[in-house]
């Protein structure tokens, strides 16, 4: 395997796009395709605003969600920041405080920390050393101008799940809403808004073999008209995000969730297994550190501090694998990890870790690769470490 073509163990960050899902892309961007404008009265557009109901089902049934409860956004940054500012700003005159979680993706704490400068307060809770949020902790959290709680089902760097239906019962007594970023859960878990009490959830393609670029966030019944817009400009969306649909992708991520919900007992079976097996291999590298609970989590995610070595160097090193030191989405950033820094881990340990992610295309073959490179790197930087 070259430097040029190294195995891809990120599936966190995103993943490729399922063959079945680009085929059925790819037939709503030509003339003789399904090309119109879905909010166009004529035969064109009629036939793609069918191509986006359908993908909304599609969505909704991954979840158990009724289709209109189905808003469409750009990808779950855009749905935590509709559902976090949009809550907020909505309930100001209700309530000025919001509870979420120091472990929380950064498209969550950043909308929290933009509404601390308009003037509100935000409790951010500190998981335990496996990473979880203790249901009473969020209860202790909530007082009367609670106005929104924001809590991930999964986490993207260590893939801890967080016990949700349990939060959701506590924040429904004092009739708070529940948002949950389900990036990296949904098509992964089960997830049934019939009976988890969820208000809010965020959705996005990328992350289960869909398209970049789109999103979807679920609005309950109850909340819809507790939410202030971002976007204006058409009423696109029953008024919640205006701006003309993007067909193709929308139809890759409805076929992209049907596809996960259909094959997600035998995927997890098996990437369970690939993960179970690349950790037994990375436990026998002396110190090698877990980071968050060992079972309660997603399959593909995987976390492991190699204490004496140094993170973007390992990386560095590890030119025929394609993995992290932590969310993509603060690569530029030369930090520890702050969720690590959350779990009480030093910054040692945060900077000397590795994110490992598997996923529906990956391979036996992968993880023994994996495992001989890292086993090679870390013992020779060990070697000449001072």
């Amino acid at each position: 395997m070259s430097a040029l073509a190294p195995v891809y163990l990120d599936y966190a960050a995103t993943t490729p796009v399922d063959p079945r899902v680009a085929a059925a892309m790819t037939e709503c961007l030509t003339l003789t395709g399904v090309f119109g404008n879905p909010a166009s009265q004529h035969h064109y557009g009629r036939l793609a605003r069918a191509r986006v109901e359908s993908a909304r089902a599609q969505v909704a049934a991954l979840i158990g969600a009724a289709a209109p409860q189905i808003i469409w956004t750009s990808g779950a940054t855009e749905s935590n920041n509709l559902a976090i500012l949009g809550t907020a700003r909505a309930a100001a005159r209700l309530g000025k405080h919001i509870i979420t979680a120091r472990s929380e993706h950064k498209a969550v704490l950043d909308p929290c920390r933009r509404l601390e400068q308009e003037g509100l307060r935000v409790s951010y809770l500190t998981p335990d050393r496996d990473g979880l949020i203790d249901p009473a902790q969020v209860r202790d959290a909530l007082c009367a101008d609670t106005v929104l709680v924001s809590i991930m089902h999964a986490n993207n760097e260590i893939g801890v799940v967080q016990d949700i239906e349990a939060i959701a019962a506590h924040c429904h007594e004092r009739d708070v809403p529940l948002h949950v970023d389900a990036a990296q859960s949904a098509g992964k878990l089960e997830i049934d808004l019939a009976r988890s009490g969820i208000d809010l959830l965020s959705l996005t393609a990328h992350k289960l073999y869909g398209p970049k670029g789109i999103g979807a966030l679920y609005v309950s019944p109850q909340r819809r008209a507790r939410l202030q817009p971002l976007m204006f400009g058409g009423g696109h969306e029953r008024g919640l995000r205006s701006g003309t649909l993007a067909v193709h992708q929308i139809v890759g991520f409805g076929l992209a969730c049907e596809l996960c919900g259909a094959e997600r007992p035998a995927d997890t079976a098996r990437i369970e297994a690939l993960r179970t097996r690349l950790w037994e291999g990375l436990r026998g590298i002396d110190g090698a550190l877990l980071n968050g609970h060992p079972t309660r989590r997603v399959a593909g995610i995987l976390n492991v501090s190699f204490p004496g070595v140094e993170g973007e160097s390992l990386l560095l090193g590890l030119p025929e694998l394609a993995l992290s030191t932590g969310s993509a989405c603060n690569s530029d950033s030369d930090e520890p990890s702050y969720v690590l820094r959350a779990l009480g881990r030093s910054t040692e340990l945060a900077q000397s870790s590795l994110r490992f992610s598997l996923g529906r295309f990956s391979r036996g073959e992968d993880v023994e690769l994996a495992l001989r490179a890292v086993r090679r790197e870390v013992g020779r930087l060990r070697t000449v470490a001072p």
